[in-house]
């Protein structure tokens, strides 16, 4: 299941992160196969997730922002039980191990702010610790110079998300070794 949806985002390297109804019905309209869920809660989430499957598109929840969901295993189990989710995307580590284990792709976003969440990544790169599908670093618009060094350090792809705003944040990151990038941003959705 990781090759394959590495192997999606790859060959779509521009996904929608959507965050509203607005956003769902927008982003339907498009040929991006991969959507990133950053809204709903326990109530909203099956619905919106049914859409996404209904066209045939990748759905990942950022499940740190559905509401009524906590950082547990529980929150995984629910996404995995009542969802046609693909997989989670979360900024705890402790939700990758068990998301993979029931078989949810993973993505793992860093907020690359310092130096200390350059030592983070590299310290969740080592052998032994459980690595997600993907790790996403946010902001994406950060030097190409950064996403070089972490694209270096991870021992899995990396993608960039976060005030991408225009084609050239797009290609500033992709030329730096990101695999795809992430954006609410709907002009970007529809860039040639």
């Amino acid at each position: 299941m990781c090759k394959e949806f590495v192997q999606k985002i790859e060959n779509t390297p521009i996904i929608a992160a959507i965050k509203d109804d607005k956003g769902l019905e927008v982003c339907l309209k498009t040929d991006i196969e991969v959507i990133f869920v950053l809204y709903g809660d326990v109530c909203t989430i099956p619905s919106i997730i049914k859409k996404l499957k209904d066209a045939n598109k990748v759905a990942m929840v950022h499940i740190d922002l559905i509401g009524g969901l906590s950082a547990k295993d529980v929150a995984v189990d629910y996404i995995k039980n009542n969802t046609m989710a693909d997989g989670i995307i979360t900024t705890k580590t402790n939700l990758i191990a068990h998301a993979k284990e029931i078989g949810l792709n993973t993505i793992l976003r860093y907020f690359v702010l310092d130096s200390m969440a350059l030592v983070s990544i590299e310290n969740h790169a080592k052998p032994g610790v459980t690595q997600p599908d993907v790790i996403e670093i946010i902001p994406g618009v950060v030097v190409p110079k950064i996403i070089k060094r972490i694209d270096k350090i991870s021992r899995v792809p990396v993608m960039a998300g976060g005030l991408i705003t225009d084609k050239e944040d797009v290609m500033n990151a992709l030329s730096s070794g990101a695999i795809a990038i992430s954006t609410t941003n709907q002009d970007v959705w529809f860039l040639d």
